[in-house]
C-alpha cells in the first residue's frame, strides 16, 4: 500500500482540499483510495506524535500503535493508497508566529513520523506560497484566533528572517530520506484540489466542480472584532474594509525575494532533495483557457481592476 503524507502547510488551501478529499470519499474508495484527515480525528492524527512541547517517550507509543492500526485497517479495506493530511504535522500557526520564523522545529515532528510510520511513508506533497502573502494570512488567523498583534519588532524579524520554504523542504527531505518530496505551489493549485491530488500524489483523482473558498483570511473587520472580543485595541488595524497588510514594502519586497529564491532553488533540482511540480495546464499556450482559470479560488483574492492585496 502506498502511503502518501500531505503536511499542508497551513493558509495553502490545505482545508479545501481535505473537504475535497471527504466529499469524494466514495468515487476515491471505488480506485482503491482512502483518506485520513483532521476534524473528528484531528486529535488521533496529531496528539501524542506531532506536538514537540510534549515529551516524547511518554507519548510516542500510544500515537505509534494508532498509525499501526490506521496502516492495518486500511490494508484491510482493500486500499492500495493512502492518503492522510494534516496541516499541524509541521507545527502550529501560533509556533509560527512565536518564532517569527517558518516552522522552526519542522524536522523533528516530520521525523517523529517518519519514526511512528516505521518507513512505509512512500511519498510527500507539500504546498507552498509567496512568503509575503503566507505571512499576512498567517498573522491574520493568528488573531481571529486570539493571538496578539504582533509589534513592528517581530514584522522585521519575519521580514528579516533567511528561513523559507527551502529550508523546510530540507529538513522534511533530512527527516524522511530517500522518500519523493514533490512541491507544489499554491499559486497554481489553490482552489483545484483535483489538480493537487493529480499532481502531488499521482492519483487519477475525481474531477472537481463545485469550487469553495474554506477558511479564508479574515478581512478588518473580522479582526476588529476578535481584537474588540478580546479587550485588546483595535486602533492597532489600519482604517478600511479590506484584507490587512502589517508589511511595509521594503518588508514585502524582502520576503518576495526570499520566495523567488525558494522557487529558483527548487527549478534548479532542489539539491535533489525535492522535485517542483507544477501544473502544466496553467503554464502551455493554447488557443482556449486552461482548466481553472475561470475559478481562481484562493489566488483569486484580489477584484479585477484594483491594486494586489496580500491574503
Amino acid at each position: 500500500m502506498d502511503v502518501t503524507l500531505h503536511p499542508g502547510a497551513h493558509r495553502t488551501a490545505t482545508t479545501g482540499f481535505q473537504d475535497y478529499m471527504r466529499r469524494h470519499c466514495e468515487p476515491l474508495a471505488q480506485a482503491g483510495v482512502a483518506f485520513r484527515g483532521p476534524g473528528p480525528a484531528r486529535r488521533e492524527l496529531s496528539a501524542g506524535l506531532l506536538p514537540s512541547e510534549q515529551p516524547k517517550p511518554a507519548r510516542q507509543a500510544p500515537a505509534a500503535d494508532h498509525i499501526r492500526q490506521m496502516l492495518d485497517e486500511a490494508r484491510g479495506s482493500g486500499t492500495s493508497h493512502l492518503v492522510i493530511s494534516d496541516q499541524n504535522m509541521m507545527g502550529s500557526i501560533a509556533q509560527n508566529i512565536s518564532a517569527c520564523a517558518l516552522y522552526p522545529d519542522v524536522g523533528e515532528r516530520i521525523s517523529r513520523c517518519a519514526e511512528a510510520f516505521e518507513g512505509q511513508v512512500s511519498a510527500v506533497m507539500l504546498s507552498v506560497r509567496s512568503l509575503d502573502l503566507w505571512w499576512c494570512s498567517v498573522l491574520a488567523a493568528g488573531i481571529a484566533c486570539g493571538q496578539p498583534m504582533p509589534g513592528q519588532n517581530d514584522l522585521q524579524r519575519i521580514a528579516q528572517s533567511v528561513r523559507g520554504w527551502r529550508d523546510v523542504i530540507t529538513d522534511i527531505s533530512h527527516a524522511l530520506p530517500g522518500v519523493p518530496l514533490r512541491v507544489l505551489p499554491a499559486e497554481q493549485f489553490a482552489g483545484r484540489p483535483d489538480a493537487l491530488l493529480s499532481a502531488g500524489a499521482q492519483i487519477n483523482a475525481p474531477r472537481e466542480t463545485c469550487r469553495q473558498w474554506l477558511n479564508r483570511a479574515p478581512a478588518l473587520p473580522e479582526l476588529r472584532r476578535a481584537l474588540q472580543d478580546n479587550g485588546a485595541n483595535t486602533g492597532q488595524l489600519p482604517f478600511g474594509m479590506g484584507r490587512w497588510n502589517p508589511f511595509d514594502n521594503e518588508q514585502h519586497a524582502a520576503l518576495r525575494e526570499l520566495y523567488a529564491d525558494d522557487i529558483m532553488w527548487l527549478t534548479a533540482g532542489a539539491d535533489g532533495l525535492a522535485t517542483l511540480t507544477e501544473d502544466d495546464a496553467r503554464t502551455r499556450a493554447a488557443q482556449t483557457q486552461p482548466a481553472g482559470a475561470r475559478m481562481e479560488g484562493h489566488t483569486d483574492e484580489h477584484e479585477k481592476g484594483r491594486m494586489a492585496r496580500p491574503g
